[in-house]
């Protein structure tokens, strides 16, 4: 059953008439393909089971690349590549771990005795096809990290080379003056764990889950990495042998057997002065089995270009990830992750935004991108891998919006931006919100470190400003008890197999929102300068870098 608002005619939905009246005539026409209906009809189409997941590499990516494919040139994008082709290839390696076995050790006797998906999650750091290890010593380092300029060294003067670290997730939250008084910084990823235990020579690092410190439920870990593991096919230059996530049950036993409370190792990451420490007495025994397989993702890449002589080449890039989860083992009869929500509804945004620019087309000063990337689910790979092979230099792109998962909840008065805050975006956003007498919301779960969990990473880290829209809160359309709704909704499908289209989907806010980020990015498109980061965002040195590069 299709839902009831879907068939309400688009100028009742979008907004009130005298937001609507508020709007400049170009934007009201260029948008009117921006309803909830258009919007739906992709998702139904790159959510279909026939899609299989849309897992990389697969028969199931291929069918929606050519989807996007086609409606890019039904719009009448150019290709977006120098080669004059729409796809840019993504070389991957796909990792699957086989079987995985950890054995804890205390004086020769097996603590407890675990299992692989249910209480940790295991697999080779690098390309090994097998991994055996025998009596490594374990040592919790904390947070595990090494920031000086945060005045914060976790490590200390410890050699943890040779070890198996044990990692809290997430970074220190207990100071107003360090870590931006506690939100999820890159510092408090679950990549950055590994790479600086990478960095400290360490045999291996397995990170203790809560659903506090990771932001999500153990069954997000286990579902994402109970699978072939894509990764960017590149040499590995390290020796660590072992990576992983350990349950908050398992990560307690543990800690009891050594003479701790896991509680009090959590509080004592806290502590600047927070030195490692060695759980006595425990060993690790790990057996891992892994097979390896290359394929070929893909990114989709269409472009409108600019009409300016002096400032055409430059871009602003819209970016969502095609791909989902593939398939897995069966619940309730059902071995799909369809994706609809992540991210059928991102890339349905981008195809319906490409649309509203064309009907422009003639008015855009700099050039714009729609860029749908591969393998997001497997660790951000398309989009990084199109960050750093991009068809226009990092230093010639004005902003990124990234769009993904979108608003399927309904109409609210506000938007939330992951990134507000950190660019010049805001201001262009705020002034078109007020147009429409909206608010724009900063990151409201900045615990969760989102800004650094979907593809506007990618472009950040090469410099380019970037903000990923999620929903609002204030509901125009529910009552407040209608947010509580909305989490256990997502909590419900969020990378599972019941991320499908329902009858309680309400496009109507993603047309909206939609609308509000169009006007927003015509701006930044037209105006006579780039976007920049505000002074001592962390990515501020990398877009002076990639300035320069351009002025070179």
């Amino acid at each position: 059953m299709k839902n009831l608002y879907l068939i309400i005619p688009a100028a009742l939905l979008l907004f009130s008439c005298d937001a609507q009246d508020s709007l400049p005539p170009q934007i009201t026409s260029a948008t009117e393909n921006m309803t909830a209906e258009q919007l739906l009809e992709h998702v139904e189409i790159l959510a279909a089971d026939e899609m299989m997941g849309r897992e990389p590499g697969t028969e199931g990516e291929d069918k929606a690349i050519d989807y996007i494919v086609s409606q890019y040139e039904e719009i009448g994008l150019e290709p977006g590549m120098p080669d004059g082709s729409f796809t840019q290839t993504v070389p991957l390696t796909g990792q699957n771990s086989t079987s995985a076995e950890l054995r804890f050790m205390q004086d020769g006797q097996l603590i407890g005795d675990r299992e692989y998906f249910y209480d940790f999650m295991a697999w080779p750091s690098r390309d090994q096809e097998e991994v055996a290890i025998r009596d490594a010593e374990l040592v919790y380092v904390g947070y595990g990290i090494r920031a000086p300029e945060e005045d914060w060294d976790d490590f200390k003067d410890v050699d943890v080379s040779g070890k198996i670290l044990v990692v809290k997730n997430f970074n220190p939250v207990t100071f107003e003056d360090r870590f931006e008084g506690g939100k999820r910084l890159y510092y408090g990823r679950w990549n950055y764990k590994f790479e600086q235990a990478i960095e400290e020579g360490a045999l291996g690092a397995l990170i203790i889950h809560t659903d506090e410190t990771a932001g999500y439920g153990w069954d997000v870990v286990s579902n994402s990495w109970n699978r072939e593991m894509p990764a960017l096919d590149v040499d590995h230059d390290h020796d660590m042998e072992l990576e992983g996530w350990m349950t908050e049950s398992m990560s307690e036993e543990l800690a009891g057997a050594a003479g701790h409370e896991l509680s009090d190792l959590l509080e004592m990451a806290e502590d600047p002065d927070f030195e490692p420490i060695t759980l006595d007495g425990i060993t690790l025994d790990a057996d891992i089995t892994a097979e390896y397989s290359t394929t070929e993702g893909r990114n989709v890449v269409g472009k409108l270009p600019g009409n300016d002589p002096d400032i055409g080449d430059q871009a602003l890039i819209f970016s969502a990830h095609h791909d989902h989860l593939g398939t897995g083992d069966p619940v309730e009869g059902d071995s799909i992750y369809n994706g609809a929500w992540d991210n059928a509804s991102g890339v349905s945004a981008t195809i319906e935004m490409a649309r509203s620019f064309k009907n422009i087309e003639d008015d855009l000063r700099r050039s714009v991108y729609f860029v749908t990337v591969t393998a997001e689910e497997g660790g951000i790979l398309g989009s990084q891998y199109f960050a750093e092979n991009m068809p226009v230099p990092a230093g010639k792109v004005t902003a990124n919006f990234n769009l993904d998962s979108i608003n399927i909840f309904g109409r609210t008065r506000d938007l939330e931006i992951v990134g507000f805050g950190r660019s010049e975006i805001d201001e262009v956003l705020e002034s078109n919100a007020r147009l429409l007498d909206r608010e724009i919301l900063e990151d409201q779960n900045p615990e969760q470190g989102l800004f650094y969990r979907s593809d506007h990473i990618s472009f950040a880290r090469v410099g380019i400003p970037a903000i990923f829209p999620k929903h609002g809160t204030d509901w125009l359309d529910y009552d407040a008890d209608y947010t509580e709704t909305v989490k256990e909704r997502t909590d419900k499908i969020y990378h599972t197999q019941k991320d499908r289209v329902y009858d309680w989907w309400d496009l109507r806010g993603a047309a909206e929102d939609n609308i509000l980020l169009f006007a927003s990015a015509l701006e930044i498109l037209n105006a006579d300068q780039m976007m920049q980061w505000l002074p001592g965002d962390e990515f501020e040195e990398a877009r002076q870098e990639a300035l320069e590069e351009v002025a070179e």
